[in-house]
């Protein structure tokens, strides 16, 4: 059985399609429940009432310990969908007290959604890697999965306003990856864990995508003149900070735009196409058709 925490959220939905798919042999929907039962799979999450009905849930709150004394009975592996909203010490602690708990259950295998190793320039990269840590000094086998940023990331930070595209990243470029992709390759690893045992996948894109480039595609895509006049850092920041943020969030996107607009965040290649064993969707394509 296979346990995939995070369900309720863009990535965990994805997964659970993929998954289904892959243990059924046969497509399914976004929506669709995955199958119960020995060799099925299982959603974790703290929000059940998120889930598809006839989905096989179970209530995982990695801020409530107690509550994952039994969540991962059963389990044989287990896909460790990152918890990273929230401060540093937060997030370690759910990720501690989620393998702690998965171990002491007996899962065999623990799937954990990562970073990419360019993201250690990022403010939120410390948390990863304090788990990736914890992982490889466990008693459970482990698959790291170093995800790169997510394209649709990309468009959310690269909105069009008054015709231009005025986020901070310089002439600096990201070598973003479709979410998608992400959660077909995590399916595929989780539902095959052994195979993939202690293992540590780069998955970032194959395109370094800049402001200009987004620029150009928007105005394809639009047929509306589309420039790219890159603001600064602290108009961001001004900008994140009179939206309502949470305080954390804001140091986080600011330090996001930095890592992109110094060049740190750019590196293409990695591991994703052998994974999936084709092409990866054009992160470029979908980062200009969802610029909101």
């Amino acid at each position: 059985m296979i346990l995939v925490t995070g369900a309720s959220g863009a990535l965990g939905r994805l997964v659970i399609g993929h998954l289904a798919g892959r243990l059924t042999g046969h497509a399914v929907t976004r929506a669709s429940a995955p199958p119960a039962g020995e060799g099925g799979v299982v959603v974790g999450t703290r929000n059940p009432e998120r889930v598809p009905a006839g989905a096989p849930v179970r209530r995982i709150d990695f801020d409530d310990p107690p509550s994952l004394a039994d969540g991962f009975d059963g389990v044989e592996t287990l896909l460790l969908v990152s918890a990273g909203y929230g401060e540093d010490d937060a997030v370690i602690a759910r990720h501690g007290a989620a393998i702690d708990a998965a171990e002491k259950a007996g899962v065999g295998h623990i799937v954990y959604t990562s970073l990419s190793a360019a993201g250690d320039h990022l403010p939120y990269a410390l948390a990863h890697r304090w788990t990736e840590r914890r992982l490889r000094s466990g008693t459970a086998g482990w698959t790291i999965l170093r995800n790169g940023l997510y394209a649709e990331l990309l468009a959310a930070l690269t909105p069009v306003e008054d015709g231009a595209i005025t986020a901070p990243l310089a002439d600096g470029r990201l070598a973003a990856v479709a979410r998608e992709d992400l959660a077909e390759a995590a399916a595929l690893v989780a539902a095959d864990a052994a195979a993939h045992a202690g293992r540590t996948y780069e998955l970032v894109g194959e395109q370094a995508i800049g402001g200009a480039d987004l620029a150009r595609a928007r105005a394809a895509d639009t047929g509306a003149a589309v420039s790219y006049e890159p603001g600064t850092l602290a108009q961001a920041r001004e900008a994140f900070t009179a939206s309502g943020l949470a305080p954390f969030q804001i140091p986080m996107l600011v330090g996001t735009y930095s890592a992109i607009a110094g060049g740190f965040l750019s590196g293409t290649g990695g591991e994703l196409r052998d994974l999936l064993g084709r092409t990866p969707r054009s992160a470029l394509e979908i980062a200009a058709s969802r610029p909101d």
